[in-house]
């Protein structure tokens, strides 16, 4: 659904832009001013959306704490919104997990993996669902098809052999879209995430149609320590070209980001080109002239992830050079290191590795495109309006392309080139983390000795991530010309090349 402006995409951004609203003003009680807010996004007395109006209120609520970082209350014990929320107005990141929730009474418990009869069903002579059936869940009830649910294995024997197609199958949505089976049911039937096998990608948080499930995030207090007066730096993913609209052209996108408290903004595709050359030294040092059969990329940190915990025994071969955003945010804190680092970009996921213990990151806040743009709207930032242009030219093209499927192996592959022009360097790339096993799954049986492996846990890459705001094809293309656009057209002609190995 994501790049569909649908009455749930008003309700994510009208929460995000009250909270930013909120959260910019000055003498305010928090505590009141946010029990206030559901009855301005949800006015009157008869229902829009759903069943109750209070309901709809209530889910409102639970979107505004988790928006300003708090957990959820259990729905059987008094939850006041405001509870809370004062003690939250700080200029830190305030984290609890889990990322993702389940608001449980917004969950509309979809069935799981169900077969159902639908109208195109013509009562035909020959009615072969019931002959193929093993478990004879299947009878003519009134001329039609009709499934005993209670005798069903959903083998969808019958949806092959129907020659009219009028048996479907279908998953809920946040199953179908989650690549390691975290979405299991409660006993009501609702959704329920397994966090054990949870890698916090997001993809059933746009998935779901009735806005059940949502991550929390740091916008609120961001805010606060820009009101402090804190030297502020936005690290921007290089996905976010075209996904604020036609008129939010990068040359003014560092100016939009200083009418919000920034200080300052460098491209993210720095840190990529870094990146990049670090793992083409790894892969000709450690594949070509060492023991590892392969190496796996290490930017996406749901991949990474999901990597090492499904694929155990392969995990020392998931590369452990510095991410993108991690290079990036170390790079500008050598250089200004009172600055506080705020990385901007599609992926949920950031924000739990920016706070793994594992790992110095150097980030202070994680936000989303969507977070940011209610930043924007609580500040009627007009990219129309914005006069000056102040470009960003800190990446070559090869780092800008990472934000795209492929664009991560298509940059090594290239810096390899560069580096080893007699080495010939084997490429495979996934999308997607059910497609990501399976490579790891081929690997893991020897067929991909020598190789590259691109993961990325979202269809299409960063530009399909969770808190992006633009169809994936129609940000493909803006990013693809906002390669073509970079200065420098290698990562080896970046000008932080000599400082890769000094950031640990």
């Amino acid at each position: 659904m994501r790049g569909i402006y649908t009455p749930l995409t008003k309700l994510r951004r009208q929460v995000f832009a009250a909270v930013a609203k909120m959260a910019y003003e000055d003498d305010v009680d928090y505590a009141h001013r946010i029990e206030e807010i559901p009855y301005e996004i949800i006015p009157g007395e008869l229902p829009r959306y759903r069943d109750s109006v209070f309901k709809e209120r209530a889910i409102i609520g639970e979107r505004l704490r988790l928006a300003i970082g708090l957990s959820l209350y259990p729905v059987d014990r008094p939850s006041p919104i405001s509870k809370g929320v004062n003690e939250s107005a700080i200029a830190e990141k305030v984290y609890e997990p889990p990322l993702i929730n389940v608001i449980p009474f917004a969950c509309d418990a979809c069935e799981t993996k169900a077969l159902e009869v639908t109208g195109n069903c013509r009562g035909c002579l020959a009615h072969p669902c019931t002959s193929v059936c093993p478990v004879k869940a299947i009878e003519i009830k009134n001329g039609r098809s009709f499934i005993d649910k209670e005798k069903c294995i959903k083998c969808g024997r019958c949806k092959e052999a129907c020659p009219y197609g009028a048996i479907i199958q279908y998953d809920r949505p946040c199953a179908a879209a989650c690549g390691v089976n975290a979405i299991e049911s409660d006993e009501m039937g609702r959704a329920k995430i397994n966090y054990d096998k949870c890698v916090s990608c997001g993809m059933c948080l746009v998935s779901c149609p009735f806005g059940a499930i949502a991550d929390k995030t740091q916008i609120f207090q961001l805010i606060q320590s820009i009101k402090r007066g804190d030297e502020i730096i936005a690290a921007v993913a290089p996905a976010f070209v075209g996904q604020f609209g036609p008129l939010a052209t990068p040359e003014k996108f560092k100016d939009a980001l200083k009418e919000l408290g920034f200080s300052d903004a460098v491209e993210v595709a720095l840190g990529a080109d870094l990146g990049a050359i670090e793992e083409a030294h790894h892969y000709y040092n450690k594949v070509i002239h060492g023991d590892d059969p392969f190496i796996g990329t290490s930017c996406c940190p749901s991949w990474s992830v999901m990597a090492k915990t499904c694929f155990p025994d392969l995990a020392q071969y998931i590369s452990g050079e510095l991410t993108p955003m991690v290079a990036t945010a170390r790079l500008v804190k050598k250089e200004r290191p009172n600055a506080r680092i705020v990385f901007i970009g599609p992926c949920a996921a950031k924000k739990l590795e920016a706070s793994r213990r594992t790992v110095r990151s150097d980030v202070d806040f994680v936000i989303t495109f969507e977070e940011l743009m209610g930043m924007f709207v609580a500040k009627g930032v007009e990219f129309g309006n914005i006069e000056n242009e102040s470009p960003m030219d800190d990446a070559s093209s090869v780092g800008r392309g990472y934000s795209v499927a492929g664009g991560v192996a298509d940059a090594i592959a290239q810096t390899v080139h560069e580096l080893y022009p007699e080495v010939e360097m084997k490429v495979d790339r996934a999308e997607g983390l059910k497609e990501c096993q399976k490579m790891l799954k081929m690997a893991r049986a020897g067929k991909r000795d020598g190789y590259l492996l691109e993961g990325m846990a979202c269809p299409g890459g960063c530009v399909g991530g969770a808190g992006t705001l633009t169809p994936i094809r129609k940000a493909v293309k803006e990013v693809d010309k906002f390669k073509k656009e970079a200065s420098r057209q290698s990562a080896l002609q970046n000008d932080y090349v000599d400082e890769a190995d000094k950031l640990d």
